[in-house]
C-alpha cells in the first residue's frame, strides 16, 4: 500500500464530507412519506433510472441548459464538472491497470504521479499521460474562466449573482486552487522523474530551468491535498452543496417525487440543489425592467436554506415561471414559493356566498373565469362559436360567478382554494358533462392539475382547434398580420404552444415575436404578485408589448383575458383574444 502523510488532509476532508452528506441525505429520505419511498424503490428497478442517469450526464456534468443560455458559461461549468469527473474516472482506471494490488486506496488515483515516479514498463503509459494532461488542461481553462467571470460576468451573459458568505468563499478559493496546485505538483514531479505528459512534462522541464523543483515537490503535494480538504469541509455549508445534491434530485424527480402545495423533504433537496448561478436573476422582468434585484428565486431559495425567509421576498414574484424554465437544475421554484406562502399566509375567507345555482345537464361545460367576465368580448365570441357549432353546453359561471380557486392558491391560501374547488367539483359532477372548456389559462391549469376531474379539461385554444379540424367549425382566411403572445400559465405553465399557432395559421399570417414560446415575457398583470406598484406593472407590460410589435403586426393576439386586459390599456394597435379572431373568421 502506498502512503505518505500528505494524503491525511485529503482523507480527513473526504471522511468529514461523507459523514455530513450521509447525515443530511438520510435525514431527508427518512422524512419521505411511505408513498414517496415506494416511488423511489420502484424507480430504481425501472427504465426511469436510465432516463435519470442520462439527465445527470446532460445537466449535472455537461450542463446542457447553461450552454443554451451562454456557450462560454456552459463550457466553464462543464469543463469543471465533467472534467473533474473524467479526471477521477480515468485516474482510477490508470491506477488499477498499473497496480499490482487487488485493492487500491481511494487517494492513490488522486496522487498517482507522486507514488509512481517511473512509468517505464507501465502499460499504455503514453496514452494515460496524454489523456490525463489533456483533461487537466481543459479543467484549468475552466478555472481561468471562472476567475474572469467573478470580475467580468457580463462576458458570460449574466449580470448578477448572490453575495458570498464565509463558507462560500472558502469553497470557492479552495476550488480555484485545487487544479493549479495539482498542475504544479505533477509538473515539479515530472521535472525530476520525467513521468509527465505534454502539459506537466513540458512544464516540469521549464520549471526545472530556474526553480529547485526537487525541493518544491513535497510542499506542492501537501498544498494540493490541503486545498482538497478545505473544499470538502466547506462544501456542505456553501452554495457548492448543489454539486452532489442535484444528482439525487434528478433521480428522485424522475422517480415521480415533486413539490406540490406543501413544503416537504423533497422541497428541501430542491433548495439545496440551487447552484446560485444567477441565471434566474437575469431572466426575471422584475430585475430587467424594475431593477428589483433581491427577490428572485436564487434569493428566495437562499433565504429558505438560511432560515431567514421574508414575506416580501416570498410575495414579490410574478410566478411567470421564466426563471424555472432556465434553471439549470430544473427546480420547481413556483411550487416552492406557493408552498412557503401557504406557511406564512394568514388570510381568512368567508364562503357564505356559495349557495349554489341551477345546474344544466350537458356535453360540454364552458367556464369563462373571473377575468373573462371583465373582458366580455371573449365570452361573447366563445358563446357565439359554441352556438354556431351547435354544442350542447352549459355556461357554468354565466352568473353568480365562482372563482376556480387559483388566485387563493397563488396567495398561499390553500385551504380557501380547496373550499372553492369542492363547490365547483360538485357542480361539474352533477352536470354529467364529458368535457370542460375554459377561456382563462389560470383556470385551465387549476382544473387540469388540482381538481382531479374524471372528465377531459381543455383550454379554448385546444377546443377550437379540435372543432376546426373535425370540420364542426368552418373558417375562412382574413387579411391580417398577427403577432401571438404566449401567456405564462398556458405556455410555460401548461406546455400549450402549438395549438394556438395551428389555429391562427388557419385564419391568417402569423408573425413570431422577439420573445416567444418558452422565452415569452409576462404581460405585467400577474395575479401572483401582491407587492409591485401599478407603474411597475405598466413598465413590464410595455417591454413585452414592444417585443410583440417588433414586426409591425396589425393585431396582437393572446389566449388569456388577463393579458388582453393588460395590453389593451396601452397598445396603439388592436389587441384581441384568439377566440375573437376565430369568431370573425367563421363561415356564415
Amino acid at each position: 500500500m502506498n502512503f505518505d502523510p500528505f494524503v491525511i488532509p485529503f482523507c480527513a476532508g473526504a471522511v468529514v464530507l461523507f459523514a455530513i452528506l450521509l447525515y443530511k441525505y438520510t435525514g431527508w429520505i427518512n422524512k419521505f412519506s411511505i408513498e414517496e419511498k415506494k416511488k423511489i424503490l420502484k424507480g430504481i428497478f425501472s427504465r426511469k433510472i436510465i432516463i435519470a442517469t442520462k439527465e445527470v450526464l446532460m445537466e449535472s456534468l455537461l450542463h446542457r441548459k447553461i450552454f443554451r443560455v451562454n456557450p462560454l458559461l456552459g463550457y466553464m461549468h462543464s469543463s469543471l464538472a465533467f472534467g473533474w469527473f473524467l479526471l477521477i474516472s480515468v485516474g482510477i482506471i490508470e491506477a488499477k491497470i498499473h497496480s499490482n494490488w487487488a485493492f487500491n486506496m481511494p487517494y492513490e488515483p488522486i496522487f498517482y504521479k507522486f507514488f509512481n515516479h517511473s512509468m517505464v514498463g507501465k502499460e499504455h503509459s503514453a496514452f494515460f499521460n496524454f489523456i490525463m494532461d489533456f483533461i487537466l488542461l481543459v479543467i484549468l481553462s475552466g478555472v481561468a474562466l471562472a476567475f474572469v467571470k467573478r470580475f467580468y460576468s457580463k462576458l458570460f451573459g449574466v449580470k448578477k449573482s448572490t453575495k458570498l458568505k464565509p463558507f462560500d468563499k472558502f469553497a470557492l478559493i479552495s476550488l480555484w486552487c485545487i487544479f493549479p496546485l495539482r498542475f504544479l505538483a505533477e509538473s515539479f514531479t515530472s521535472g525530476v522523474y520525467h513521468n509527465g505528459g505534454f502539459l506537466t512534462g513540458s512544464a516540469g522541464h521549464f520549471f526545472n530551468l530556474f526553480l529547485p523543483v526537487s525541493v518544491l515537490i513535497y510542499p506542492a503535494w501537501w498544498a494540493y491535498s490541503t486545498a482538497l480538504c478545505i473544499f470538502f469541509i466547506s462544501l456542505p455549508f456553501s452554495r457548492y452543496m448543489h454539486i452532489l445534491t442535484e444528482v439525487i434530485l434528478i433521480y428522485f424527480r424522475n422517480f415521480g417525487l415533486k413539490t406540490e402545495k406543501e413544503f416537504t423533504s423533497f422541497s428541501e433537496i430542491e433548495v439545496n440543489s440551487c447552484p446560485r448561478c444567477g441565471i434566474c436573476i437575469d431572466k426575471c422582468q422584475l430585475a430587467s425592467v424594475n431593477e428589483i434585484n433581491n427577490v428572485q428565486s436564487v434569493y428566495f431559495l437562499k433565504s429558505i436554506r438560511e432560515n431567514e425567509i421574508e414575506n416580501n421576498v416570498a410575495a414579490n414574484c410574478l410566478l411567470c415561471g421564466r426563471c424555472q424554465e432556465y434553471c439549470p437544475v430544473g427546480i420547481s421554484t413556483n411550487n416552492i414559493r406557493i408552498a412557503k406562502r401557504n406557511e406564512i399566509s394568514s388570510i381568512e375567507n368567508s364562503f357564505e356566498y356559495l349557495n349554489g345555482h341551477e345546474i344544466k345537464n350537458c356535453d360540454v361545460i364552458y367556464f369563462a373565469g373571473c377575468m373573462t367576465h371583465l373582458t366580455p368580448a371573449i365570452k361573447k365570441s366563445m358563446t357565439a362559436i359554441l352556438d354556431r357549432a351547435k354544442i350542447n353546453y352549459w355556461f357554468m359561471d354565466v352568473a353568480e360567478t365562482t372563482c376556480c380557486g387559483r388566485p387563493l392558491m397563488l396567495a398561499g391560501n390553500i385551504d380557501g382554494a380547496k373550499k372553492l374547488m369542492e363547490y365547483n367539483k360538485k357542480q361539474i359532477k352533477e352536470s354529467k358533462a364529458k368535457l370542460l372548456v375554459t377561456s382563462c389559462p389560470i383556470c385551465y391549469k387549476m382544473f387540469k392539475e388540482d381538481y382531479s376531474l374524471d372528465i377531459e379539461v381543455l383550454h379554448h385554444t385546444q377546443y377550437l382547434l379540435q372543432l376546426v379540424n373535425h370540420r364542426i367549425l368552418k373558417l375562412h382566411k382574413i387579411d391580417r398580420q398577427l403577432a401571438y403572445h404566449d401567456p405564462c400559465e398556458l405556455g410555460r405553465g401548461s406546455g400549450i404552444y402549438s395549438e394556438p399557432r395551428a389555429l391562427l395559421n388557419k385564419i391568417s399570417t402569423l408573425k413570431e415575436s422577439a420573445d416567444n414560446k418558452e422565452d415569452s415575457l409576462c404581460c405585467g398583470g400577474s395575479i401572483g404578485n401582491t407587492q409591485i406598484k401599478f407603474q411597475q406593472r405598466d413598465a413590464i407590460m410595455l417591454e413585452t408589448l414592444k417585443g410583440l410589435t417588433i414586426n409591425n403586426p396589425d393585431t396582437v393576439i393572446t389566449s388569456c383575458p388577463l393579458c388582453k386586459k393588460s395590453f389593451s390599456r396601452k397598445s396603439i394597435i388592436r389587441v384581441a383574444d384568439i377566440s375573437e379572431v376565430v369568431a370573425e373568421a367563421m363561415d356564415s
